[in-house]
């Protein structure tokens, strides 16, 4: 291996030695421990420091990087105590994730890095989400991101990297090509010779190192970084290396021929180096070994200190309460006069209220700059707030949904319009996984609104307008809100803006420019979590949210001589309880309604709490009218008998006859 200092002085050099052997013999005294027993998993990353350390040392230090699991250099390069560290691997009470997440599934503000989740490419998309914050706050930074070879077949390693192009973010995509993902050699990975040769097709500059050279890889992030912080523009970087041990310890590795074994371990980046400042007369035998026993104590005293401290307290409150990110959701009474507004005008008001008071707020979507919108709903912001804020994006739902919580991370708030609540399916992972877990993790905010047009009775068929808001009102650390009116659609779009917690926001698509109503001018906002109760009746009540209000205000008024307590839910995650036991109480009869299929809807949910908390107040079984439990048609006929509506009045009946 040849190595080419340049211009480093021996002190420079000396240091790249301290950080390259540092993580090495952590990761030494975990293979002991492992083979003791005092830890259970472990994932090694011997023979790839180079690239983590070298690539890490040679960003600044208020520059974010996004690292993979065999990255340990980059977290003791940015001066991660060890002991904090351990107490994260063992699940201590002072690890980063309170034991709540495993290994290196964590980030720090304090250090800058923002670990991973185990689905590995998504990642990718938070890098471009960061960038775009430093892009747009004009800040010369530049973000680094790692991803090894298998995920390079991941759909979001494509998205991520085809934004990054589009839009000339400032993002090191970082390639560790090892060999193998798991047991699965390159050759079953992938067919293009190179991994680099992937930035042709993204119109970037791409470049391949050596992995195992620390210098290559330091002056190469080097001059790619000091360059892009002036000349912002995306970068791959293919770095070749090799997996010395399993994809975890149990994993084994004889899947993997033994010559080649032989062969990488001529090219240990660790021991190459140590002969090569030999060479250079910067280190002896003597200072070798001297610097070896003093991080040989060093490891020793901090691996013992992590293991004294504490265990997670069990505390069940405290578990459900970090879902969230501390907020109280309440309501801002408004101050100006009411206009009457079409249930579209009034999304689009709240967005550019929105947009006049926090400058950090960035829209994004298909279509949503010059176009307005597939609606019309942003018809005119980018005049008013320009291309930088108001964000026409790809068609890449993952990766719009990782940079929103990129942009959070780094100080910004983000609203991403999927172009139908249908197409979440594609950035599904992202809200499920990201988004809704970041907060619990640790400890971070996710400060997203996701737009979901939704909903049938347009006529869109089966791919157009599904109503699934119960994939999401199930799902620990999301906010889930569906207003039925153009007053509640406003205040509840400016609380979900105001609140850090991730939040779906449906608006239904039948309700744009067919249903009007007052609406107050300027900044207010509705509770996250409070339920309208719109008319008060003996006889039963109708429990619904959406257009299910709707057909249930159109029911009674056609059938005077129904009594009924009708509450619109308007939020479906957290919902009102308090709302809900009421209405059973004062009419004992209960029928809950929407739009979404019967089996799995929300509305199970609302029953079975019913079922075992208002028990002793019904008169008769709790009734749920829902729609069919097929896929939506778009013959207006067929569609007319899908929906729920259909089956309202004999629900009302057998409701009523019990």
């Amino acid at each position: 291996m040849t190595f080419d200092r340049k211009d480093k002085d021996n002190a420079t050099l000396l240091n790249l030695y301290l950080r390259l052997l540092y993580p090495r013999m952590v990761e030494e005294k975990m293979l002991i421990l492992l083979r003791q027993g005092r830890i259970g998993k472990w994932f090694s990353g011997i023979g790839q420091e180079a690239i983590a350390v070298g690539s890490t040392l040679a960003m600044h230090n208020e520059e974010y990087i996004l690292p993979m699991h065999r990255n340990l250099g980059v977290f003791t390069s940015r001066n991660i105590p060890l002991t904090k560290l351990m107490a994260q691997w063992q699940g201590k009470a002072s690890g980063f994730t309170k034991g709540r997440d495993r290994s290196f599934h964590f980030g720090t503000q304090e250090h800058r890095i923002i670990g991973m989740i185990s689905h590995l490419g998504p990642q990718m998309a938070l890098a471009d989400g960061i960038a775009l914050a430093d892009l747009i706050g004009n800040k010369r930074q530049a973000t680094l991101v790692f991803t090894g070879e298998g995920a390079t077949s991941e759909g979001d390693f494509h998205e991520a990297i085809n934004v990054a192009a589009v839009w000339d973010l400032p993002v090191i995509f970082l390639i560790e090509n090892n060999g193998y993902g798991l047991s699965t050699p390159i050759n079953e990975q992938f067919k293009c010779k190179n991994l680099v040769d992937k930035a042709i097709g993204y119109g970037i500059e791409g470049h391949q190192v050596d992995g195992n050279n620390i210098l290559e890889v330091y002056d190469l992030i080097n001059q790619v970084a000091t360059r892009m912080r002036e000349d912002p523009k995306p970068v791959l970087i293919e770095c070749l290396t090799f997996r010395m041990r399993g994809h975890e310890e149990a994993s084994g590795t004889k899947y993997v021929p033994q010559e080649l074994f032989e062969e990488w371990a001529t090219k240990d980046p660790v021991n190459n180096f140590e002969e090569y400042l030999q060479q250079q007369r910067i280190l002896s035998p003597e200072s070798i070994a001297e610097i070896k026993e003093r991080f040989k104590s060093q490891i020793e005293q901090d691996v013992e200190n992590a293991f004294n401290e504490d265990e997670p307290e069990v505390n069940t409150e405290e578990e459900l309460l970090d879902m969230y990110f501390p907020y109280v959701s309440t309501a801002i009474t408004p101050t100006e006069a009411e206009t009457e507004m079409r249930y579209l005008d009034a999304i689009s008001d709240g967005l550019k209220v929105a947009m006049q008071k926090h400058k950090n707020l960035v829209l994004m979507g298909q279509d949503i700059a010059e176009y307005g919108g597939a609606f019309k709903i942003t018809d005119g912001f980018v005049q008013e707030f320009g291309k930088e804020r108001v964000r026409n994006t790809p068609i890449c739902e993952s990766a719009i949904v990782g940079a929103a919580l990129g942009l959070s991370i780094n100080g910004y708030k983000a609203m991403m319009e999927m172009q139908f609540a249908d197409f979440a399916t594609c950035g599904f992972n992202q809200i499920v996984n990201n988004l809704a877990k970041t907060h619990y993790r640790w400890g971070e905010k996710a400060d997203v609104v996701v737009r979901m047009p939704t909903g049938a009775g347009t006529g869109a068929g089966p791919f157009h307008s599904q109503s699934n808001e119960a994939w999401f009102t199930k799902t620990p650390g999301l906010k889930v809100v569906y207003p039925a009116f153009p007053q509640d659609a406003k205040g509840l779009l400016l609380a979900a803006i105001e609140d850090p917690n991730p939040v779906i926001y449906f608006e239904h698509k039948y309700l744009y420019r067919s249903l009007s109503g007052p609406v107050p001018q300027g900044f207010y906002t509705l509770e996250i979590g409070k339920a309208n109760v719109l008319k008060q009746g003996a006889q039963f009540c109708i429990i619904t949210y959406g257009l299910g209000v709707h057909w249930a205000l159109s029911y009674l008024n056609e059938n005077p001589d129904r009594s009924a307590t009708l509450v619109d839910l308007r939020s479906l995650q957290p919902w009102d309880k308090e709302a809900v036991a009421n209405a059973v109480k004062t009419t004992g009869r209960v029928l809950i309604l929407h739009e979404d299929t019967l089996s799995c809807g929300f509305g199970a949910e609302l029953a079975a709490w019913i079922s075992e908390h208002c028990f002793e107040y019904l008169d008769a079984p709790v009734m749920r009218c829902a729609s069919s439990d097929t896929a939506i048609p778009m013959s207006k006929a067929l569609e007319d008998d899908f929906l729920a509506k259909s089956r309202l009045q004999d629900t009302v009946k057998r409701l009523l006859a019990y």
